[in-house]
């Protein structure tokens, strides 16, 4: 196993075991909904978001406990927005990460609360003094995350998704429809792990650029497996795009210019983290597998 594939595998072991822990079981009479926020965030993912968190904030020397439980609240609004993602009035899938979506699982009722749930915990998690010892930087934290979030990140993201079904985009109006969608989560993660440092200035600014890159490239991505990609292997339905008459990037520029440009901004990723060096180098690698994954 690569050094890489090490680090994630472990990164994604320690996620599973802070989300154990701040989703404990419960014999109370809420107990369905517990079961269906753990049933969304345990037992599967590649907690790319969580990966991104933590190795930022290695870079300026915050605490792995204090990093691992931001991550995990980054990881639960991630989650959330799956279960809300896979109902029917939104994508209708009745598969994730190889295994029935929330609503399938339990009911679609209990889905849209175990989302509501888990978004709420997630700032709850961030708020509490084991995250930080400062107050300021949990304020900021659950700032930047609500900001990423939101009306003008993923959320409004997911709407310009449903607006595009009606819709014929062109490059532009996709690239910003993404970069909301699926490139702010991305994003934030990596600036929540400088906000933890209190990290200022050209270090602050090369995580941007870094995160802006490859959350674009990261879309690419799904949407190069949309087309390309095993149902089975990919944990989920494909096809999906088309069958909704969706403009995609894939369908913009074709399957090789847009395999081309996932590859570039990649790159492009990788040269804004030169400053940081060895210390970088997972983050550098991430920007690479992102690109070439099969799932």
């Amino acid at each position: 196993m690569s050094d890489l594939a090490s680090a994630l595998t472990a990164c994604a072991e320690t996620v599973e075991k802070c989300l154990d822990r701040l989703l404990p079981h419960t014999e109370t009479p809420e107990a369905r909904v517990i079961d269906a926020m753990r049933y969304a965030t345990l037992g599967g993912g590649k907690r790319i978001r969580p990966f991104l968190l933590v190795e930022s904030a290695k870079l300026f020397g915050v605490a792995e406990s204090c990093a691992y439980r931001a991550a995990s609240a980054l990881e639960m609004v991630h989650c959330y927005s799956l279960v809300h993602d896979d109902l029917p009035a939104m994508d209708d899938d009745d598969m994730r990460r190889g295994r029935p979506t929330v609503h399938k699982e339990y009911d679609e009722a209990t889905a849209i609360l175990a989302g509501d749930a888990l978004l709420t915990k997630s700032f709850e998690v961030l708020a509490h003094p084991d995250t930080h010892e400062n107050a300021g930087v949990r304020a900021n934290l659950c700032l930047a995350l609500a900001t990423a979030s939101g009306d003008h990140g993923m959320v409004g993201g997911q709407m310009l998704d449903l607006v595009a079904e009606q819709s014929e985009l062109d490059i532009p109006e996709i690239t910003r429809l993404q970069r909301m969608k699926t490139g702010a989560l991305i994003a934030v993660a990596c600036d929540m792990g400088a906000i933890m440092g209190r990290a200022t200035g050209a270090a602050r600014q090369a995580l941007h650029h870094y995160a802006h890159d490859i959350g674009l490239a990261f879309q690419i991505a799904d949407d190069l497996l949309d087309v390309e990609g095993d149902a089975d292997e990919v944990g989920k339905r494909t096809g999906k795009d088309e069958a909704a008459g969706k403009a995609t990037f894939v369908s913009l520029l074709g399957v090789e210019r847009a395999r081309e440009q996932a590859h570039l901004l990649a790159g492009q990723a990788a040269a804004h983290l030169e400053m940081f060096e060895e210390k970088g180098e997972h983050l550098k690698e991430l920007a690479d597998f992102i690109v070439t994954r099969r799932k």
